[in-house]
Parts: C-alpha cells; structure tokens; sequence
C-alpha cells in the first residue's frame, strides 16, 4: 500500500529503535552494494543499476523472478530508498483492480501535478488474474508507473504474454552458501544486527546454514530467535544445542562437501535400484535435512531413470525430468515433496540396464576403432554430384512397404552383425524385446 501517516511513523521508529524491528528487517540493504548474491544483476550498468538512477535509460517494468528468500522484495527496497521516485508496494494476495487503478490515477497526478515519477513494487504477481494483470498494462505502456513486479513461480506461465513482453525480465538466483554466510556474520557483528552480543560457532553456523536452504530471510530469523534463547541462558555464544532447541531441528551429521555427501548419494540411488523404496525415502530426507541442492538430488534421479530404468518403464524418464523443472522452480520446502513423487515412483519401477549396456558396448566398439565408412546408400544425396559417387543410391525408403521395414544394410562393415540392445522383458521392455526380435529378423539380420 502507498505510505500513510501511520506508515511513516513506523518508518520513522524504526530508523529511531532499529532494535525494535525484526533482525531481517534491520539487516535489509540499503543500497545496491550491500546486497548479497545476485552479481549477475548487479553489474555497472545493468538495468537494476539503472532503476536507481546510475545511468540513464532505465526500464519501464521488472519482473523479478526467484525462490523466497533470494532478495526480491530487498531489491525493490533499496530501489525506493535509493531514488526520488514516489514509491507504493501491493501484494497480490489482498489488492484488487480497484487498489490497481487507484495508484494508477495517483501516479498520474503526482506526474502531471509536480513532475514526481511513480515505483510500484507488486508482490506474488502470479496470484493476479488475468483481468488484473490486464489493469496493469496501460501504466506500464505509458509509464505512468515503473512497474516492479516479483514472483516466486515461472512468468512464462503466470504472467500475461502482453505484460511480460513489455517487461524485462531478471531471475534470481538461489543464494550460495558463502552468501548466506556473509550476511550471518555482518548480521552479528553490525551496528543494525546483534552488535557483537553473541558468538557463533563453526558448526552451529554450518547447521544454520543448512536450515536456512539459500533462503536469507530464514537464516536471518532463525539466528535472531538463537540468539535471543543464547542471551535468555546467560551464554555468550549461540550452542549447537541452542539452535536446535529454538529451530526444532537436529543437526544431520552430513558434510556435503566430504564422503559422507556421495555416500549418501550413492545410498540412494542404490536402493532406488534394488526397488527399497522405504530406504531410498529415508536417504532422501537426509539429504533434504542435510540442506542438499534439490538440484543435485534431481540430477541423480534423471540419471537413475535412464541408468536402471529405461524402457522397461518408459514413463521414468518424462517423471524424474518433470521433478527437475519443478525443483527449478519451486525450490524448497515444497521441492521436498517433488522429490518424494519421483523418488517413489523410480524405486518402485520394473528395473533395466539394457539402456546402460546398450551405449557402453556400442562406445567401446568405437573406440577400439570400429567405425568403418557409413555404406553408400544411406549416405547424403542431396548436394550435386552425390549420385556420381554412388551416394543414396540403391537406398530403399522403408515407408514404401507394407511393413514399414526394408532389408538393407545400415550398420558400417565392422559392426554389421553386432547387437548391442539385450532388452529385458522387465515391465514395458518385454514388448520392446518382442519389437527387436522382429525388426533384426526383417532386416535380415543373423541371431546372436
């Protein structure tokens, strides 16, 4: 909502009693050059740098794009303390048309009226309906207002084509770790955080990082709410104990970065394969407690789909990629339960390595140098001369025929009689055995 009296008020107290303010609030940039992580977007002369007025030529709408936590609404902060520009922020969830177009009208006054440009930062732009994403455009069109807009999920899907085509859109990126970290350490040490009052130690830290996932407004809460149960004991620095008792979160022993991160990998995509679904789900909330990349999670299961799935449940590739692109977009907590969907279904899946055992024994021939000339008639004949060369010709085009299959060679000399496809006839692959079986005998193939 635009600032009232009332809220400037609070403003004024908080500047005033920072101490009142929530730990993420006080903690929040000011300027540009304290935000953490999202280099990409920060760059001189990038459209951010611009907004607030470092160059000239700045956008006329944003979409920032990000999973919670990664600075969005901080970065629409700084650009209204950062500029002269009038400033009102809505949120989706409780605006409506009606608060829409009465900043609309107000930006138009404060344009006309005494030259003053107009910011407004609109929060879960994905919870708009169309219709009140269509109230936007005129605004943005005119530039009645510098629209910057912030969603969680993809805007490809949840913004209107007209106002994403009008709209530059930034995604942000997760933060890392080291991100995090910094910003712990300015938080404990600054004059707007706990001014030195606590420590924290390494392997509370590591823990809280964990907890935190990337997201800095979660680490920021939860080390306030630490710290304060540290001060409240008379301690002067933040226990392992501590954190756990205020977050109500054990420490998973599990260093991502040591053995333990691939064993437990390996742990999972090893019970996933011999069909323990219940310990392939235990290994998975371990890695998810552990504060794992749900990335890194999602990659292996892709692998796994292919690697001891294949065909003989073809549906688990199109599963563990669709929980992938979820991941990607959702981020966690509720990529947890993604992550479980596809973790289930590829352990309970008819299992096959055929797809595994197929390539490796086609790369070896490879690379032992069995190649050999592709044979004439299936080469290109599509450039002039090609048919002096024998090439394309003699080629039988197999849609021609009854069957659909023709009899001819298409295999290099070397490799003419080899088989390397051993299907199953685990699941879904049982008809691909019978397909194989059938195609070799038509293609005039000797059996193996």
């Amino acid at each position: 909502m635009e600032p009232d009296l009332f809220t400037a008020a609070a403003e004024d107290r908080q500047e005033k009693d920072p101490a009142g303010s929530p730990l993420a609030v006080r903690m929040r940039p000011r300027t540009l050059d304290e935000v953490v992580g999202q280099r990409h977007l920060l760059k001189p002369g990038s459209p951010l740098r611009r907004l607030v007025g470092e160059g000239s030529g700045g956008p006329a709408s944003v979409i920032l794009w990000g999973p919670p936590g990664t600075g969005k609404t901080t970065l629409a902060y700084v650009v209204s303390k950062a500029t002269d520009k009038r400033f009102v922020e809505l949120s989706a969830i409780t605006a409506g048309v009606k608060e829409v177009r009465a900043v609309i009208d107000g930006a138009r006054r404060a344009t006309g009226g005494y030259g003053k440009e107009t910011v407004l930062f609109l929060d879960e732009i994905h919870r708009f309906s169309k219709a009140q994403q269509d109230s936007l455009l005129p605004a943005v069109e005119n530039r009645w207002v510098t629209l910057i807009a912030a969603t969680t999920e993809n805007p490809y899907f949840s913004v209107i084509s007209p106002l994403l085509s009008r709209s530059l859109l930034l995604t942000l990126e997760p933060l890392t770790d080291d991100d995090v970290r910094g910003l712990l350490r300015r938080a404990l040490t600054g004059e707007r955080g706990l001014k030195g009052s606590v420590a924290l130690p390494e392997d509370t830290e590591e823990h809280l990082l964990r907890i935190a996932g990337g997201d800095a407004r979660r680490a920021l809460t939860a080390l306030e709410a630490a710290a304060g149960a540290a001060l409240d004991k008379g301690e002067t620095e933040i226990g392992l104990v501590t954190l756990e008792e205020v977050v109500d979160r054990a420490a998973v022993k599990y260093d991502r970065d040591g053995d333990q991160h691939y064993d437990v990998a390996s742990a999972l995509i090893k019970s996933i394969r011999g069909s323990d679904v219940d310990a392939a789900l235990h290994y998975l909330a371990r890695m998810i407690e552990a504060g794992e990349d749900p990335r890194f999670i999602a990659r292996r299961l892709m692998i796994s789909a292919s690697e001891d799935i294949g065909l003989a449940d073809p549906n688990a590739l199109p599963t563990a990629v669709a929980a992938a692109q979820a991941v990607a977009m959702i981020g966690f907590p509720e990529a947890a339960l993604t992550l479980s969907h596809a973790t289930i279904a590829l352990a309970l899946a008819p299992k096959s390595n055929s797809a595994t055992t197929a390539i490796g024994a086609a790369l070896e021939d490879v690379r032992k140098g069995l190649a050999g000339q592709v044979p004439p008639h299936l080469r290109d004949g599509h450039y002039k001369g090609a048919a002096k060369l024998g090439h394309a010709q003699g080629y039988v085009y197999p849609h021609d025929l009854p069957e659909g299959i023709a009899e001819q060679q298409y295999a290099p000399d070397p490799i003419k009689d080899r088989e390397y496809y051993a299907p199953t006839r685990h699941g879904s692959e049982a008809r691909y055995a019978d397909a194989v079986e059938w195609t070799r005998k038509h293609l005039g193939r000797r059996r193996s």
